[in-house]
């Protein structure tokens, strides 16, 4: 047996499964926490109609993944009823945080998203009580209890629910769930996924958004038309949104299997993080100083839950 140096490296020369897990992790988690850089390079473009290319061009890299290592057994999925009621709500639910995270990016609202993934873990942990019936420690009770407190806090000291951030929050809460239910691994899960979503890709590339009017579809075959009039460059960076996509939830995949859950709950918080110092000096978006005691609120509770997910006995 190699011996593990404090590094986490075997004395071998091998790298342990844990700092792979690290490696996989941290890499997910920052290029999630860095993509806002990347979307806001494609703000010329309808967030309806990047949404829909998102989609397509993520099944296109994924399927060619699976399919260069001759995977083919998750089109299986499609044949089976029972699978399909939770392939389809999960493709929804992922299409719809990814259109409401875009659409937050291009309305300035980067903040706001982070939020969202703040209080992501303890959405969970809340329908894991209601749906799965499990329970709930003290401590996490009491993380759930400052989480809430500071979106109330910030509730009232914007003048509204700070409802991107709880959208996203449960859209991605239920992902989740829905997740558990589904007896492929997770690319193989995000291909059939995104394939089961690629007529809505189509749809949104076929149709007029008009937001002022309430979401009022109009169908229009020319309406991505203006994409080619944006230049070269644009069309070449918005070529990798497909493979930007699937690279960080296969590195999510590959950490969640090697690290306990534990560590991973605490690497989580990079994304959101690196988003919230993003906003702020990056994007330059307003942040009131007594903001900061709603958002501590939810630090706490992040701090809290970290804590709660270290204690659990392994």
């Amino acid at each position: 047996m190699n011996n593990i140096s404090p590094s986490g490296v075997p004395s071998g020369g091998k790298i342990s499964s844990t700092t792979k897990g690290i490696i996989f992790a941290v890499i997910s988690y920052f290029m999630w926490g860095v993509l806002p850089l990347y979307w806001s390079l494609l703000e010329a473009i309808d967030p309806f109609h990047l949404l829909g290319i998102r989609i397509l061009l993520s099944f296109l890299a994924l399927g060619t993944i699976l399919s260069l290592s001759k995977n083919f057994t998750w089109l299986a999925v499609f044949k089976n009823p029972k699978q399909m009621r939770v392939i389809i709500p999960a493709s929804i639910v992922l299409c719809t945080n990814w259109g409401l995270y875009l659409w937050a990016i291009s309305q300035g609202r980067v903040i706001e998203a982070s939020l969202g993934y703040y209080i992501n873990p303890l959405v969970s942990v809340m329908l894991g009580l209601i749906f799965l019936k499990e329970k709930l420690t003290r401590l996490q009770w009491v993380a759930f209890g400052f989480a809430c407190s500071g979106v109330l806090l910030l509730t009232v000291l914007s003048g509204a629910l700070p409802w991107i951030s709880v959208l996203l929050a449960l859209c991605f809460g239920f992902y989740g769930l829905l997740k558990k239910r589904l007896k492929l691994s997770s690319l193989e899960s995000l291909t059939a996924e995104t394939l089961a979503a690629a007529p809505l890709g189509i749809f949104l590339l076929l149709v007029q958004v008009d937001t002022a009017a309430g979401l009022r579809f109009t169908v229009d075959l020319h309406s991505i038309s203006y994409i080619a009039g944006l230049g070269a460059g644009i069309l070449i960076i918005l070529a990798f949104s497909g493979a930007l996509t699937s690279f960080p939830l296969y590195c999510f995949g590959m950490g969640a299997k090697l690290l306990p859950l534990s560590m991973l709950g605490f690497l989580q918080f990079v994304a959101p993080t690196l988003q919230f110092l993003l906003g702020i000096f990056f994007f330059g978006e307003l942040f009131p100083a007594h903001f900061f005691t709603a958002f501590a609120l939810i630090w706490i509770a992040a701090i809290l839950h970290i804590i709660s997910l270290a204690k659990r006995p392994h």
